[in-house]
């Protein structure tokens, strides 16, 4: 498993990373958004939403589960906060969201193991107070051989 710690120092600079990881994204891909509430899952979500070419409002999917996108790829944003169980996530498709022929953005991954595939890129997001109030340390991990690569490549992303 491939892992890399980067410092984002602001909503914006969150956003510009996910731009630069986006072009790297390909049909099929999962990137597990992880992290406490408020912890900037949905400013990496946007900036990958806006290099991905996506022009409406990217929100965070709490209460509708998933939002689809419209871009260069379909984007599944997936917030698996409220689910109750696995019965109620095997309703959601996710075999359709999850591998499928777009890009899966998945939050609270772990209230869906079970249905992830084995290859991933994982982002963890945690406040880094000691670089600002609004700065975020993430922890880029990858899994499997596409998941390591992307890793890899959003650790050289990191640098820039």
């Amino acid at each position: 498993m491939t892992e890399t710690t980067c410092t984002s120092r602001s909503p914006d600079e969150t956003r510009a990373l996910g731009r630069r990881l986006a072009p790297l994204l390909e049909p099929g891909d999962v990137v597990v958004l992880a992290g406490d509430l408020g912890a900037g899952k949905t400013c990496l979500a946007q900036g990958i939403c806006q290099g991905l070419g996506v022009d409406e409002p990217v929100t965070s999917p709490t209460f509708t589960l998933i939002n689809e996108y419209q871009g260069r790829l379909t984007v599944y944003h997936l917030d698996a906060y409220r689910l109750t169980g696995p019965a109620e996530a095997a309703d959601l498709g996710l075999e359709e969201v999850l591998g499928g022929d777009g890009v899966a953005l998945v939050e609270w991954a772990d209230r869906i193991a079970e249905h992830l595939p084995h290859d991933v890129l994982q982002v963890e997001l945690q406040p880094a107070a000691e670089h600002g109030a609004d700065s975020r340390r993430l922890r880029i991990s990858g899994q499997g051989p596409r998941g390591g690569r992307l890793a890899e490549e959003l650790a050289r992303q990191c640098e820039l």
